[in-house]
């Protein structure tokens, strides 16, 4: 399953590479809400990268994926060497433009757990952002992965950065 993942990330950035057209990569930083999750994590971080095709002037579509890295819990673990939640989510795409700077939209996907005992699950992003700039976009968002035997929910403020067009000759 870590292979299939692996061979889609490296298809993604080389598609994405090749038309820098929507290119978009980001950054963010959560906290766990559900106690489930915050009694195995404290903070998670993340990245992502992708492509977005605009489908008109209010509507983008694409492909994200990323890195998610939940650092154990250490005040509950009595000294005890926690593992990391490690998830690498595939998942579709979309943003609504309802004015030039403010947008909402989500990504819905499925989330591989990367970590031992992390089987990954049905992985969902909603979110809201605001453009600070042409390319500089800050978030607001919530994930959310329903996995056989963890349920994950954390909120997260992350910046996403998007690759200007690239000429064609």
């Amino acid at each position: 399953m870590k292979q299939i993942a692996l061979v889609l990330l490296l298809l993604i950035i080389g598609y994405t590479g090749y038309s820098q057209q929507g290119f978009k990569i980001g950054l963010s930083g959560g906290l766990p809400l559900n106690q489930e999750a915050n009694d195995i994590v404290s903070l998670v971080v993340g990245a992502d990268i992708g492509y977005h095709h605009a489908m008109g002037e209010v509507v983008d579509a694409g492909i994200m994926t990323g890195f998610l890295n939940g650092f154990p819990e250490k005040f509950d673990s009595g000294g005890a060497d926690l593992p990391h939640v490690q998830f690498l989510p595939l998942a579709a795409s979309f943003r609504i433009w309802p004015s030039n700077s403010f947008s909402f939209g989500g990504d819905a996907g499925y989330a591989f757990g990367l970590n031992d005992g992390n089987e990954g699950g049905f992985y969902y992003k909603p979110l809201v952002g605001y453009l600070m700039g042409p390319q500089t976009e800050i978030s607001l968002s919530y994930t959310g992965i329903a996995a056989e035997g963890l349920s994950w929910a954390t909120v997260n403020l992350g910046v996403l950065y998007t690759f200007p067009q690239s000429r064609r000759w």
